[in-house]
């Protein structure tokens, strides 16, 4: 996964199952990750280091507070609430990346689909969780920080 960027080869910052080289934006996972390293190396060659740090901290709040809604409208089967709540887990998971977590969300907002919601919501949840971590990891040393 390589992601185009001017310059030459820098040595690189290790986190979690990324390896990013800082000028050439060349991305490498060991591991599926939680978070595609092409959307986030992107939006980090794409934005000023702060816009980069503050939109990661922006989708970490509203990923939490997304799958907690959606956690909210199981017990009492507000399948309209867990559908939208679902629907709109899916646009933010999207947004940075989080392919697990979206492919989980799309499943919990089809009305067609039998899955159980509080299985879905404990899988949403777990997603949730490994996303949120790697989004914090990477807030706190984006990609050409070191």
């Amino acid at each position: 996964m390589t992601l185009h960027s001017a310059g030459g080869l820098m040595p690189s910052c290790a986190f979690g199952t990324w390896r990013i080289d800082h000028l050439s934006w060349q991305c490498e996972t060991s591991n599926v990750s939680a978070i595609d390293p092409d959307i986030a190396g992107q939006l980090a060659a794409d934005l000023p280091r702060e816009d980069f740090v503050r939109i990661l901290r922006t989708f970490e709040i509203d990923l939490a507070r997304l799958a907690t809604e959606l956690e909210q409208a199981v017990a009492p089967r507000n399948l309209d609430d867990y559908r939208r709540a679902a629907h709109s887990l899916t646009g933010a998971a999207a947004a940075v990346g989080a392919r697990r977590l979206e492919a989980v969300a799309r499943i919990a907002m089809d009305h067609r689909r039998t899955d159980d919601p509080i299985q879905l919501a404990i899988t949403v949840r777990q997603e949730a969780a490994a996303a949120l971590a790697e989004l914090a990891a990477l807030a706190e040393h984006p990609p050409g920080s070191d």
